[in-house]
C-alpha cells in the first residue's frame, strides 16, 4: 500500500512540541522526509532519533520562526537540498494567557499570541508558498484552537490570535490557489498527551494544582463524541490533509476536538 506521503519534503516548524513531535513522527511513518525545526535543539534530535529509530527521514535546524530571513533561508536550503518542498506546517507556541478577565489583562498579555501567532503563520507560509508558487504544488498547514468560535471566558488573547490567524489563511488560499497551492487549517483542543501540569502553567499560572486524569474526563463530557481528542488523532488527519488524497480540500479548517467545538 502507498503511504501518505511517500517522498513529500515536509517543514515543520515546532517539532519539538507535543503536537509537532507527534505530527513529525506520523508523517514520517507515512514516508514523509521531515525537516524539524525550532528554538530547542536538544527535543528536536530527540524526535528525529525516535524518527531514525522508526525507519524514517528526519533532519533538524534550530530555527526562530519569527525570524523572517532565517525561515526564508532554511526554506531556500531545504529545497536545493531536497528539491522543493511539498508541506510546511507551523506549530509553535504563541505565548497564550489565560485565566485572567480581560478587565484585569495586560495590553501585552492580550495581544503577544496574536502577534506572534500571525506574524510566525505569515514568515512561514510566504517563504513556502513562494516556492510552491514555483512548483506547482504544495500544501500549508495550521492549527488553531477553535476558539474564535468560542465565547469561553478567561481566554485571553487566544480566540482573537485564532480568528487572525484563519482569517489571513483564508486570504492566503484565495490567492495561491491558482498555482496549485492549497492552504488548509486544523482546530484541536485539550489533546490528552500535551495536557502535562507543566504546559498548562505556562498559559494559565491559577492551575497550578491541574490533575491531567481529572482534565481527560472532564473534557471527554464536554465534547459531542463523549471523548477527548488524541495526538494520533490529530497527527493522522494532519497527514491525511497534507496529501494527495485531499487535492480536492483548500480554504477550510477541520475539526479535530471530537466535538468540543461545534462546526
Amino acid at each position: 500500500m502507498t503511504l501518505l506521503l511517500q517522498d513529500k519534503n515536509v517543514i515543520i516548524y515546532g517539532a519539538g512540541g507535543g503536537i509537532g513531535g507527534g505530527v513529525a513522527r506520523t508523517f514520517a511513518r507515512e514516508g514523509a522526509r521531515v525537516f524539524l525545526t525550532g528554538r530547542t535543539l536538544k527535543t528536536l534530535e530527540a524526535v528525529a532519533e525516535d524518527i531514525a529509530a522508526d525507519g524514517g527521514s528526519a533532519e533538524v535546524a534550530e530555527l526562530d520562526a519569527l525570524d523572517g530571513r532565517a525561515v526564508e533561508e532554511h526554506v531556500r536550503a531545504v529545497t536545493a537540498q531536497a528539491g522543493g518542498v511539498d508541506v510546511s506546517f507551523n506549530l509553535i507556541s504563541r505565548g497564550d494567557v489565560q485565566g485572567i478577565p480581560l478587565v484585569d489583562m495586560t495590553v501585552a498579555d492580550l495581544t503577544c499570541p496574536v502577534t506572534t501567532g500571525l506574524t510566525s503563520t505569515f514568515l512561514t507560509a510566504q517563504a513556502a508558498a513562494r516556492q510552491m508558487i514555483k512548483q506547482g504544488s504544495g500544501v500549508i498547514l495550521s492549527l488553531t484552537s477553535g476558539s474564535s468560535k468560542a465565547t469561553t471566558p478567561m481566554m485571553g488573547g487566544t480566540g482573537p490570535a485564532d480568528a487572525a490567524v484563519e482569517t489571513f489563511l483564508r486570504y492566503l488560499a484565495a490567492e495561491v490557489g491558482p498555482h496549485g497551492v492549497r492552504v488548509v487549517g486544523l482546530h484541536t483542543a485539550g489533546v490528552v498527551e500535551t495536557m502535562s501540569r507543566e504546559k498548562v502553567v505556562e498559559v494559565n499560572d491559577g492551575m497550578a494544582d491541574f490533575d491531567p486524569a481529572a482534565f481527560e474526563q472532564m473534557l471527554a463530557g464536554m465534547t459531542m463524541l463523549r471523548r477527548a481528542p488524541r495526538l494520533a488523532q490529530v497527527a493522522d488527519v494532519a497527514a491525511f490533509l497534507a496529501s494527495d488524497r485531499a487535492s480536492a480540500v483548500t480554504s477550510t479548517i477541520t475539526n479535530v476536538t471530537c466535538g468540543l467545538v461545534a462546526g
